[in-house]
């Protein structure tokens, strides 16, 4: 990865706009056409900001003419503000992408509300009693799952929702759809469910966890199902070999697990480093098995993990408010930035230009990478 070079300042001094939220920033989460991104906060409010740059930083490359040296400028003028609501809940509120360019929030009071990508927001059909802790959007089945911490319900093409039979737990509060949207995986307090939705919603399988489910992530193809895991690691699932394990040896909570399409690998935060294994040799009985070295080791916890949608390249970021930028399998890596807040959020865009990030102290930021960055 090519460096781009001003001095004292990080990439992300030039790359990133930031802006300063008033409580610590949850979640973020992008459109599904691209356009913007939600950043959720812990006091229940919600503030989307547009991927569109007044100032993108290949606007603001130079390359000298005798040593070819690759500098940017700093932003001349402060980014758009961001479109905020009032609170819509107790504590963050859960969200997903929604239609094209809007968001569906759960709130406290049972009611799902589509938060439009200018800051309205509506009501829709989708409300259950009590609040809504879990969310879930499949653009291509149009269904909506939605957890209240015990039941789990299903609202198909907007219909009202109606709750899954024999699907109540002591504790929901992870819910994801498969890709295709055919399958439903949710968590049950000490383990996870999974049901096919794919015509009358019944369970197809169940597997224990030796600790509560913090985050549920599908591989690319839906033949994977990884869980991270309040202690103890991550849990692993093989729908097709009805296969599962659990990695342990984590020094941290593993807040989240992601897949790399490119590298057709898994990764996990929690450790001291970027921890990941390709599943071409899948850890389901060796931890050691497909093991990735990527990234450098070091003192401080990884807090959040994110794959590159197109290139074999993963961004973690740190307890100590580090970001970095990492070649898969390999030690090579960009520090985005070096210190500050710990960092709660992290995901690209779909296109893999721009990267969400939130932190403890209320920062939302977008990084924007010029192509010439990867090459």
């Amino acid at each position: 990865m090519n460096q781009l070079t001003t001095q004292n300042l990080s990439p992300f001094d030039l790359l990133a706009r930031s802006w300063q939220r008033p409580a610590a920033v949850a979640a973020a989460c992008f459109s599904a056409d691209g356009s913007a991104v939600a950043f959720t906060s812990v006091d229940g409010t919600v503030a989307i900001a547009p991927l569109a740059d007044q100032e993108p930083p290949e606007s603001r490359i130079r390359v000298s003419g005798d040593l070819g040296q690759t500098t940017i400028r700093p932003r001349q003028k402060p980014p758009a503000p961001l479109v905020a609501t009032s609170a819509l809940g107790d504590g963050d509120v859960p969200i997903t992408s929604y239609l094209r360019s809007g968001f569906l929030i759960g709130t406290t009071t049972g009611q799902a509300m589509h938060l439009a990508a200018n800051g309205e927001v509506a009501e829709t059909s989708i409300n259950i009693e009590g609040p809504i802790v879990a969310i879930d959007h499949s653009v291509g089945t149009a269904s909506t799952a939605i957890s209240n911490g015990h039941d789990v319900f299903l609202s198909r093409a907007h219909d009202d929702p109606v709750k899954l039979r024999q699907a109540a737990s002591s504790s929901t509060h992870a819910i994801a759809f498969s890709p295709d949207g055919k399958q439903l995986a949710f968590d049950t307090g000490n383990g996870v469910s999974i049901w096919t939705v794919d015509g009358d919603p019944v369970p197809i399988r169940d597997f224990s966890t030796p600790a509560g489910p913090r985050s549920l992530r599908w591989s690319v193809d839906g033949s994977w199902l990884a869980c991270g895991l309040e202690t103890g690691g991550f849990a692993l699932a093989s729908l097709a070999g009805g296969q599962s394990g659990v990695v342990g040896g984590f020094p941290s909570p593993v807040r989240t697990v992601c897949w790399s399409r490119p590298a057709n690998a898994l990764f996990a935060s929690g450790a001291f480093r970027i921890a990941g294994w390709s599943m071409a040799a899948p850890p389901l009985h060796d931890a050691a098995a497909g093991a990735l070295e990527t990234g450098r080791s070091g003192l401080v916890p990884v807090e959040t993990v994110a794959a590159h949608p197109e290139r074999k390249i993963i961004a973690a970021g740190y307890a100590n408010g580090r970001i970095t930028v990492a070649q898969i399998g390999s030690r090579d890596e960009l520090v985005v930035k070096p210190s500050g807040s710990a960092i709660t959020a992290l995901t690209w865009s779909g296109d893999g230009q721009h990267l969400a990030a939130g932190m403890v102290d209320g920062t939302a930021a977008i990084v924007t990478f010029p192509a010439l960055l990867f090459k």
